[in-house]
């Protein structure tokens, strides 16, 4: 693919996407630039490895939250271990406004790949959110490398047959038990934590 049609797939999404964002949802003291955003996209740290997130799930972790970003029915019928759903297009909703905004927990955005994903981070890092990511590769690369490990050939060095270890320990330890060949549309067991709505606030008396 020519650079200039590929740096087209990624601009103009987030012009889209800056554009899309409602001025008084933005955090003006903290907004994100459209180059600053671009440059932070480009540096490719909103992506957590799979490895990485696998092993926070099977320690479970308390500072780890995925957030499905799925259509409620996807999310129903296969999601990871604790995920909350939070489709995409209610991502400004005020009611998540709390769980998005925040500085304790390492929120992890997912979709069955990560161009979806990417967009409610950088709508969620132009709106001046922090500790914001996304699932390197998606449920589609979770599926081949956590949950299906191919072994090494023989000849591979022994750092790929110890991830091959811990890949296979954890598909074990999430169910998977190394050989899962069903994909996102396969049934999940886990239970799916309940996202509990935000009081509303009052409005102020008198005034615009």
């Amino acid at each position: 693919m020519k650079p200039l049609k590929l740096l087209a797939i990624f601009v103009l999404p987030l012009a889209i996407i800056i554009a899309a964002v409602p001025q008084n949802k933005t955090i003006n003291s903290t907004r994100i630039a459209a180059n600053d955003l671009l440059d932070d996209f480009n540096s490719k740290t909103q992506f957590i490895a799979p490895d990485a997130v696998a092993d926070m799930i099977v320690k479970k972790d308390p500072a780890l939250r995925l957030i499905d970003i799925r259509s409620q029915a996807e999310f129903e019928k296969f999601s990871l271990p604790g995920a909350i759903n939070i489709p995409i297009a209610d991502l400004l909703s005020d009611q998540y406004a709390d769980i998005l905004n925040q500085d304790v927990k390492t929120n992890v955005f997912y979709s069955n790949g990560t161009l979806a994903a990417n967009e409610a981070w950088m709508i969620t890092r132009q709106l001046g959110y922090k500790n914001n990511y996304v699932l390197e590769g998606g449920l589609n690369y979770w599926f081949d490398a956590i949950l299906n490990p191919q072994k090494p050939v023989s000849t591979s060095p022994d750092e790929e047959f110890a991830k091959y270890d811990f890949r296979k320990g954890a598909s074990q330890a999430m169910g998977g038990g190394g050989a899962v060949t069903a994909g996102p549309a396969q049934s999940s067991s886990a239970p799916k934590p309940a996202i509990a709505p935000l009081p509303k606030k009052k409005k102020a008396a008198g005034g615009c």
